[in-house]
């Protein structure tokens, strides 16, 4: 027979929870079975890592800080989504104008090659390579 505290901790926070003790109220708790078999286990996120780091960025959309000029830039921006999935996608608004960039690359040769594929696909205008920031993943 297992000693009384062993068996105690045994016991998820719910099970402890629910458990009928004299002259205390009683706790039910509703929830799904996938929440319960979560009970327990680590939290793990699936997050690539990155490192910040200098680099190029193709822009391919510019306007001004209006709001048909933010929903063009997410318009862009889906559009490239649609075109070529594997390319990350930023649209911010960096004051006074909404931006649309895509792609981290370390080269300006990487990025030359992939801006002649945005124009080569004869749907986006404004298209030019920028100096900035970019996301380098961690393998």
């Amino acid at each position: 027979m297992l000693p009384a505290f062993y068996a105690h901790a045994q016991q998820t926070i719910i099970e402890s929870l629910e458990e009928k003790r004299p002259e205390e109220g009683t706790v039910n708790i509703y929830q799904s079975p996938q929440i319960k078999s979560y009970i327990g286990q680590r939290y793990v996120p699936n997050i690539r890592k990155t490192l910040k780091g200098r680099g190029f960025r193709i822009q391919v959309y510019v306007g001004n800080n209006s709001r048909s000029a933010r929903n063009e830039a997410y318009k862009v921006a889906q559009k490239v989504k649609e075109e070529f999935p594997d390319i990350p996608v930023y649209t911010y608004f960096q004051p006074p104008r909404w931006l649309c960039r895509v792609g981290d690359y370390k080269s300006i040769e990487e990025a030359h090659v992939v801006m002649r594929k945005l124009k080569d696909s004869g749907k986006f205008k404004e298209v030019a390579i920028v100096r900035e920031q970019i996301n380098i993943p961690i393998e």
